[in-house]
């Protein structure tokens, strides 16, 4: 199915809900929907699920947050992102916990995923939390694994980003050990678009970058008037270099001549944990919203040129604009200053959002623990007889007691994975 039609789809449904396992249940409201359409749906599902499963299900909110959905259910957790975005790395990682907490804690509960807006971020939640399970689950789930694979793949692939792709890919990674972190800081240095797209009637574009870091600006560039053939390149280049740590988003836009409006150029996401090249390409296919934009030419890429420290890149020059490109610097012009995420919450203070050394010890524990229980399930003898009890005796009152774990499932990644959230809060 191509992926119009898929789109097309997507923007006609009211309300679309799905029981992805017998456990785990999508909601997707269109993001366009009428508010009074959208409430009476929302009352109906909330009285339906009520009826089919009591007070055992738990409602995960992926939009952005709404006082009326704690309303009709009191069994809410906030985990809302932008629409046709990535969540930060962390909060995969909490979500997928908070799943697992919730759906093994009584065979009963089930777990609501309401989004309004674009399926690609139901699609983040499903893909991450089927790698997540996979780790140590029992052959007995292999069919609600097959299940989170063909809804991801039917209904969200189609109608999601690269940069969700991505992340999926990281979190996938990072857990099977396919991916080494990168602890060391980035410094950015350059941004180099191979292509320009063409954006004014005659051609050309007046391109302007904004940089964030866990969803907080932290750059802005100037306006960059570039009215050569779509071969050209065009070098943004940031001295000193910019600091770069966590999850960061880049994003690209076109300033209209002669008119206060902008247009996105293209959009991208990536995490420094995963980034072990001071030199990274994105290609068109890899970059949000340009990947199905015919302004931007098939062999465009962006380059990013990094580094360990803050200091110039020697014996790069060859990267300099020519006399055909000009730069306005003027980053107070309101439209340019303009930030699109004030609608979600900024991360708490003291966060840096990075990776430390201490989460590659909790990786490589869940790598352990999950061999450890393959195993378990691959001996056939039954397990020898217990010692003897030993004789009694006195124990201390303030002997502290050992930790035993007796069912492997849930040692494996959810003990590791809270401990990873923590340390992605507290550094």
């Amino acid at each position: 199915m191509s992926q119009s039609v898929v789109q097309a789809m997507e923007e006609s449904y009211e309300v679309d809900l799905v029981y992805i396992t017998e456990r785990i249940i999508s909601v997707s409201f269109p993001a366009g929907a009428e508010e009074r359409s959208y409430t009476t749906h929302l009352k109906e599902v909330a009285t339906m699920l009520q009826s089919k499963h009591g007070e055992h299900y738990l409602m995960f909110n992926l939009s952005e947050k709404r006082g009326d959905i704690s309303k009709l259910n009191n069994k809410v957790l906030e985990f809302g992102w932008p629409d046709h975005h990535a969540p930060a790395l962390d909060k995969i990682c909490s979500m997928c916990k908070a799943i697992d907490t919730w759906l093994n804690g009584d065979p009963r509960n089930v777990v609501v995923l309401h989004n309004k807006g674009n399926r690609g971020r139901t699609g983040v939640v499903v893909a991450a939390y089927m790698h997540y399970s996979n780790i140590s689950a029992s052959a007995d789930q292999a069919l609600d694994r097959f299940a989170m694979r063909r809804f991801y793949e039917d209904k969200a692939l189609p109608v999601g980003q690269p940069s969700q792709t991505r992340y999926v890919r990281y979190f996938n990674g990072l857990l099977s050990g396919h991916i080494k972190i990168n602890n060391k800081p980035l410094f950015l240095h350059h941004v180099i678009m191979h292509g320009i797209p063409n954006f004014e009637s005659k051609g050309g574009c007046r391109p302007f970058l904004k940089i964030y870091q866990a969803m907080q600006p932290v750059y802005t560039s100037g306006i960059y008037n570039v009215m050569g053939d779509s071969n050209t390149s065009i070098c943004i280049t940031i001295e000193p270099g910019l600091l770069l740590k966590g999850d960061i988003l880049l994003k690209c836009y076109h300033k209209r001549f002669r008119s206060q409006t902008r247009d996105v150029v293209f959009r991208v996401q990536f995490h420094t944990c995963a980034i072990h090249d001071l030199g990274v390409v994105f290609g068109k296919n890899e970059l949000d919203e340009t990947f199905k934009d015919d302004r931007f030419p098939e062999y465009g890429k962006v380059e990013f040129v990094f580094s360990y420290g803050p200091e110039k890149i020697k014996g790069l020059g060859h990267l300099e604009n020519g006399p055909s490109v000009s730069v306005d610097y003027n980053t107070q012009d309101n439209l340019i200053r303009w930030d699109s995420y004030e609608n979600f919450s900024p991360p708490s203070e003291g966060t840096t959002n990075a990776m430390t050394p201490c989460i590659l010890i909790f990786l490589l524990s869940i790598r352990t623990l999950n061999s450890s229980c393959r195993n378990r399930g691959r001996q056939s003898s039954p397990p020898p007889p217990p010692p003897p009890p030993p004789h009694p005796r006195w124990v201390q009152p303030d002997t502290p007691p050992v930790p035993t774990f007796t069912n492997p499932r849930h040692s494996s990644p959810g003990l590791v994975i809270v401990l990873i959230v923590s340390f992605y809060s507290k550094y």
